[in-house]
């Protein structure tokens, strides 16, 4: 049963990243590829009706961690207390800046909020990249499973390392440039014109930055992480998630035309799980390892709610979980096509 859950948490995780990972990218490329308020309108639009609606997967993923997982909710929301907050702050500026944009006109408040839509979608994305970094290398957990990380230190990845260090801020950059890539890709499959150019041009460029780091960082965690080699070494079934991951990532750049629009963000869609369960699968058992000693690492048995609880909680998370798909599948069949600057709206 804890296995189950381990496997629906880091579902819920990846159907964030890949459905909330575009609508980050639209607003990191929101200034670059729009150059006037009505390209700026478009781009919002593109992700209007579903940006929030995404958003819904973190709270799910955080609210089943909690449930399943109730000794990691503990432990990582009290170290991991000072950027938790910055990222919450984060989403609170980024959702308020797509929804107070178009309520003044004047020449001052909706730059304003392009930048702060910008600049928040960025910062969100390389932290979330540092986020999982910070899983794969450990953290300095105690005996009672306790641990503090300030935000940085001496940047190495030592026995008492920070938050930000070279590997993490490395895959925080990788994480940006991923979330780059692939919102531009949507950007491009929603919009036509001079915007839709743009953000292919950007996703193209963006592609030749995530190939070298995606090599970099391969070889980074293997080297940081022993526990990857054991996983792949004693289930190889599991290179299936780094194929996944490469037929994405050159499936990316195969399918780059203006007519293959489609297939090459679902390839983008393809990148992102292949990477996030390779990591998960590398990781399993350990939830959050620990960087001095394995035996202190957190795992799915000793951080797991009681066996009656995991199982009736399942008998409710099914058809919630299904209610959720049948409404996300709706939204985007009604919201399949174009955007246009016809009617109301950002």
């Amino acid at each position: 049963m804890e296995t189950l859950w381990f496997c629906l948490v880091t579902v819920m995780i990846t159907a964030y990243v890949v459905l909330d990972g575009f609508d980050l990218g639209a607003g990191i490329i929101h200034l670059g590829v729009a150059r006037t308020d009505k390209e700026r309108r478009l781009v919002l639009r593109s992700i209007g009706p579903v940006w929030d609606g995404n958003e819904v997967w973190l709270v799910a993923g955080g609210g089943t961690l909690y449930f399943a997982f109730p000794g990691l909710y503990a432990s990582s929301f009290s170290g991991f207390y000072l950027p938790l907050m910055i990222v919450l702050w984060l989403l609170i500026l980024r959702g308020i800046s797509i929804e107070f944009r178009s309520h003044i006109e004047s020449r001052v408040w909706h730059p304003f909020w392009d930048a702060v839509f910008a600049g928040a979608s960025v910062l969100l994305a390389i932290f979330f990249g540092a986020a999982l970094g910070n899983v794969i290398r450990g953290v300095p957990l105690d005996a009672s499973g306790s641990f503090f990380l300030p935000l940085w230190t001496d940047f190495t990845t030592g026995p008492q390392p920070g938050i930000l260090d070279w590997y993490t801020v490395m895959v925080g950059i990788a994480a940006y440039l991923t979330l780059t890539v692939h919102g531009a890709l949507w950007i491009a499959l929603k919009t036509e014109g001079d915007v839709e150019r743009r953000a292919r041009r950007m996703a193209r460029i963006g592609w030749w930055g995530v190939l070298p780091l995606t090599i970099l960082i391969t070889i980074a965690s293997f080297r940081i992480q022993p526990r990857l080699w054991e996983s792949f070494a004693t289930h190889p079934w599991g290179y299936v998630f780094p194929a996944l991951a490469i037929a994405g990532l050159i499936g990316m750049k195969l399918f780059d035309g203006v007519a293959r629009g489609l297939a090459a963000f679902l390839c983008s869609c393809l990148f992102i799980v292949g990477m996030l369960t390779s990591a998960a699968f590398g990781m399993y058992p350990f939830v959050l390892p620990s960087n001095s000693s394995a035996d202190l690492g957190l795992t799915v048995y000793n951080t797991a709610a009681a066996p009656y609880g995991l199982r009736v909680g399942l008998l409710w998370f099914i058809p919630g979980i299904i209610l959720a798909a049948g409404y996300f599948v709706y939204t985007y069949r009604n919201f399949a096509g174009k955007v246009k600057m016809e009617g109301e709206g950002y």
